[in-house]
């Protein structure tokens, strides 16, 4: 018998393995590019904010910090080094602490009131009303007037002499308030303005924290007997302890800047006669653009932005540390 030969597979070619090859190489390379995207795409998305701060921000930061080592005038440009000279004199002028004194005295005056009315705004535009829309938006329409129209017209309604609040009070027998001589009351009034154009703003954000706590805890505690006013203090306001935060500190940060509204509340813009409500950014911009001492006026801005930076860390330090014993309790 004659025995067949088996049929032999053929070998492989030598052209399938660097095909192989490559395709492996290929899952490799892509896989590597997704990893890279998944790392750097974040990065690269918030990029964008990063870049545009460090040209608008942080290099007039850095330039203000390098003029008020120099004797720098607005005519002669910059002179010689100094030092530490343009912070000595201006720590030295009881100007520089009685605007330090005005500007705090303002903030108290309009960011306590402010956050607590924006609450209370807020809850109430959170609730069942008719042309919600129309409320909401009518909030918002003080931030959009321009603070030097809101200067104007509180400046008339503060007016000494034909002032409408005046007018009021001198109607039900009282005397009339000096706003643009004594302290206190100009403060009360720059305060209003400052109120009047952003507690709207703020009663908005906290109207969004608002609507972001789940109903569920609301029903929660109408079935265990709590009514609108318990719900609002032991389930609405922790609830907003990080927006409350964020408003207190953003507040902290506008409210030690206050310009425009203390700016044009008279007509010579100094602060009053005897610079009653004259704020550390009236003080710079009169050191500035009044005396021409663009070192000078660089040294306060930079010691206000210490002040700045150290108030909005001890009030996050504070709002975080009532926050975290609030939640273990």
């Amino acid at each position: 018998m004659a025995v067949t030969d088996r049929v032999q597979p053929p070998p492989p070619t030598t052209k399938q393995q660097p095909s192989r090859d490559k395709s492996v190489k290929r899952l490799a390379f892509s896989h590597k590019v997704s990893k890279w995207d998944v790392k750097l795409s974040p990065y690269l998305y918030i990029s964008p904010f990063f870049l545009l701060f460090a040209v608008t921000g942080l290099f007039p930061l850095a330039y203000t910090a390098w003029v008020s080592l120099h004797s720098w005038n607005l005519i002669g440009g910059k002179g010689a080094f100094t030092g530490l000279e343009n912070y000595e004199f201006v720590l030295a002028q009881p100007f520089f602490w009685n605007a330090v004194g005005n500007t705090f005295s303002i903030f108290l005056l309009s960011s306590v009131p402010q956050v607590v009315l924006a609450i209370a705004i807020a809850a109430v535009l959170d609730a069942n009303l008719r042309a919600r829309t129309f409320w909401r938006m009518g909030v918002l329409v003080p931030f959009v007037v321009a603070p030097v129209a809101v200067g104007l017209i509180f400046n008339n309604l503060f007016a000494d002499q034909a002032g409408l609040f005046n007018e009021m009070l001198t109607g039900i027998g009282l005397d009339p308030v000096r706003w643009h001589s004594d302290s206190l009351a100009s403060h009360a009034a720059i305060a209003t303005m400052v109120n009047f154009r952003w507690t709207g703003y703020n009663a908005l954000i906290f109207l969004a924290a608002m609507q972001a706590i789940p109903r569920d805890v609301y029903e929660a505690a109408t079935i265990d007997g709590a009514g609108r006013l318990r719900q609002f203090f032991s389930v609405t306001v922790p609830m907003l302890r990080p927006t409350i935060i964020f408003v207190v500190i953003t507040a902290t940060i506008g409210g030690l800047q206050i310009f425009d509204e203390a700016r044009v509340f008279d007509q010579a813009g100094l602060g009053g006669a005897d610079r009653q409500w004259q704020t550390l950014t009236m003080y710079i911009w009169e050191l500035g653009w009044g005396q021409r001492n663009f070192g000078r006026a660089s040294a306060v801005a930079w010691l206000l932005f210490l002040i700045i930076v150290l108030i909005a860390m001890a009030n996050f330090l504070i709002t975080r540390r009532i926050a975290t014993q609030g939640g273990r309790r």
